[in-house]
């Protein structure tokens, strides 16, 4: 991959890629427009890192309100967090997926909140339109993708990658209680959950906290 086909599969601006890794921003228009050409060991280390990065997406900025952008439904209108999920999918109107939170939403595994603003997806960075919407990536394998209700999401493995990928940024509430779910339901075990090697220590440590949380609510 060139430096222009490695952004876009990330999904990312130009700015976004040198932000990602820490390349000065002319760099990179320079690389892309063929002023200048990077060394071939940049190139084999940052492919490297952006195939590793394509499996487990990361985000570093989370949205900010603004008021240019297209608000989108909010959650506190909506009984149901499904309902809610729902009216984002109408209003944006195209292919997207639901990651992190709201994919924990639309497996069940977690109601979410009243005051929900960011609305976690894969697609087209078009999407960023819309006050709220974090993408994580243009693509999704679609491997990982489940789709009930009308609506596309993540399935739990992927989301628990996207949400440890993300650990620095993101409220870990909802993968807690998801994780304790599924330690519930799955006879106290989390067999069948899976991390890639990176992960697997933060993995380790959220589940325990995820079986705290299920002990302490079933305390008497």
């Amino acid at each position: 991959m060139n430096i222009r086909e490695m952004r876009t599969e990330l999904g990312d601006t130009q700015s976004e890629f040198a932000e990602r890794y820490h390349i000065p921003f002319r760099t990179i228009q320079n690389w892309e427009a063929g002023v200048r050409k990077p060394p071939e060991y940049i190139m084999y280390f940052l492919e490297l890192q952006v195939k590793k990065d394509l499996i487990n997406r990361r985000t570093f900025v989370l949205p900010e309100y603004d008021p240019r952008k297209i608000d989108l439904p909010k959650r506190e209108k909506y009984i149901g967090s499904v309902s809610w999920l729902k009216a984002i999918r109408d209003s944006i109107d195209e292919d997207f997926v639901f990651a992190l939170d709201q994919a924990l939403m639309c497996q069940g595994r977690f109601g979410g909140r009243n005051n929900e603003y960011i609305v976690w997806v894969y697609g087209d960075e078009s999407l960023e339109r819309f006050n709220g919407v974090a993408v994580l990536g243009r693509k999704v394998s679609p491997h990982c993708v489940l789709e009930k209700n009308g609506l596309k999401f993540t399935d739990l493995n992927r989301t628990i990658s996207d949400a440890l990928a993300n650990e620095s940024i993101l409220d870990m509430q909802g993968i807690t209680e998801a994780l304790s779910r599924y330690y519930y339901s799955n006879g106290e075990s989390f067999a069948g959950l899976y991390v890639s090697p990176e992960y697997q220590q933060s993995f380790e440590r959220l589940a325990q906290e995820a079986k705290d949380y299920y002990n302490n609510q079933v305390e008497p």
